[in-house]
């Protein structure tokens, strides 16, 4: 199996007669594409299974499954995916049924590559819009990625891996240190994919014993073993439509591995002291912190298995790494946590910030919100100031070589960027109106039209609200 990360240019060419895949190929090749050749549609879902390219290119008259079946499957599996039918039917019947089941565009044989390769690409570029705009409109009404912030360009890259997973369905590896975060990467993945409408069912594989783990993942029948009294649907089972995400994956045992490579090939399990085989229609997203590629050279991780799991490796960047993007997530634990925390709390000040800036947090975003918790429930002012850190940060930090003063400076600057973005942000989200914006900052009207001033957005304000009113 190949893994690859950048889908940019990946077609998939499907038809039956080799001369005509020979041929289009070329001019494919020709004109920049990565093509992937396949004589049947059989073969196209199982090639959707382990890449997804930008766009396919597929006859609708095939031997066994037909063009139109295999355009029904594909739509139900990657409705944003586009397709270019090619046909030598040029009656309008057909035309109208591929349309009708979602094709991008219809061409008729004999091809013209000038006509094709026109078409294919204006197919990607709508198929790119309609990931951007199902994007922004996640974004508007809320449904964007909840709990996970950046502007860093490592998480810009992550960003742009999640948008083009959202219009996939393969099996996703997801790398990353503790505390990075990457359940909420994989909760993402599913609320922005079209599996969103199904569960989305987590397991923690390293805090299960291993004697149950195969009992939680498949399930059991009553009476397979002491103790079961009762039938036990499975994690497997309960994914069905939904997405698994099975975390730590690198701490499953040999016999484990073995039993989800075979669910993996066939989709199907008998639950612990059954005979029945259980269909499940699930996509699978799985997590480590380990290098899985080093244990596969050492002999403790399949290597088909992991090939099976890794069609998609999205690998999430430290801390430490993205410091830039400290001050904005500190902001967004502030907002999500002031009304429990009970305090009026609006930010960081900047002594405090060049504290969190300087640490290395070994705990990554999950230590930083602890740490942004914490302080919420000590702190009596307007800001977070040094003294409502833990005192490991403020020692560990130690004096600046520049000096407390160009430190402040800087690290207020980094601050007052941040809330600018999330002050223009709450203006443009509410066309300009003030009310709705102050609900969405939560500050008073005081600090709201003190922190306009500052920002230099008064007019902007004014601007953006006349310009929605239009």
């Amino acid at each position: 199996m190949f893994v690859r990360n950048d889908l940019a240019s990946l077609i998939h060419l499907v038809d039956d007669d080799e001369n005509l895949r020979v041929v289009v190929e070329r001019w494919l090749r020709k004109d920049g594409y990565d093509v992937t050749c396949l004589a049947s549609g059989d073969e196209c879902l199982e090639a959707l299974s382990e890449e997804v390219p930008e766009a396919i290119c597929l006859d609708i008259n095939m031997p066994g499954l037909s063009g139109i079946e295999t355009l029904e499957r594909i739509r139900e599996r990657y409705p944003a995916l586009p397709v270019v039918v090619l046909t030598a039917d040029d009656t309008a019947a057909t035309a109208v049924n591929a349309m009708k089941l979602g094709a991008h565009d219809y061409l008729t044989k004999p091809l013209d590559s000038t006509k094709l390769l026109t078409t294919l690409k204006n197919a990607i570029a709508h198929g790119r819009l309609s990931m951007r705009v199902s994007q922004l409109e996640r974004e508007v009404d809320g449904r964007g990625y909840p709990g996970i912030a950046g502007a860093s360009n490592a998480m810009k890259m992550v960003f742009r891996q999640m948008d083009r997973l959202a219009v996939s369905d393969v099996s996703v590896l997801i790398h990353g240190e503790s505390g990075t975060g990457k359940e909420l990467i994989a909760r993402a993945i599913h609320q922005s994919g079209s599996r969103s409408r199904g569960p989305f069912v987590a397991v923690n594989s390293a805090a299960i014993p291993e004697s149950l783990l195969e009992s939680e993942l498949f399930g059991h029948e009553k009476g397979s073993f002491t103790g079961a009294a009762t039938r036990r649907i499975g994690r497997f089972e309960e994914a069905h439509k939904g997405t698994l995400f099975l975390d730590e994956i690198g701490e499953l045992s040999a016999p484990v591995q073995a039993k989800l490579l075979r669910v993996l090939q066939e989709r199907s399990f008998q639950r612990v002291g059954g005979s029945a085989m259980i269909h499940s229609d699930f996509r699978l997203v799985t997590a480590t912190h380990r290098n899985l590629a080093d244990d596969v050279m050492a002999g403790r991780f399949r290597e088909d298995l992991f090939f099976r799991l890794a069609v998609f490796e999205l690998e999430l960047p430290p801390l430490r790494e993205r410091k830039e993007d400290i001050p904005v997530l500190a902001q967004v634990f502030i907002r999500g946590n002031k009304d429990m925390a009970g305090t009026r709390v609006t930010g960081v000040s900047p002594a405090a910030l060049s504290i969190l800036l300087k640490h290395e947090w070994p705990g990554n975003v999950r230590e930083l919100q602890n740490v942004i918790q914490r302080a919420l429930v000590i702190a009596h002012g307007d800001e977070i100031m040094p003294e409502d850190l833990p005192e490991r940060l403020r020692l560990s930090s130690g004096p600046s070589s520049a000096g407390p003063a160009a430190e402040a400076d800087q690290a207020g600057g980094t601050l007052e960027e941040a809330s600018r973005k999330l002050l223009l942000g709450a203006l443009e989200k509410h066309d300009g109106n003030a009310s709705a914006a102050m609900r969405e900052l939560k500050v008073g009207r005081t600090r709201f039209y003190r922190m306009l001033k500052k920002f230099g957005l008064e007019e902007t304000m004014d601007e953006i609200r006349q310009s929605g009113a239009k």
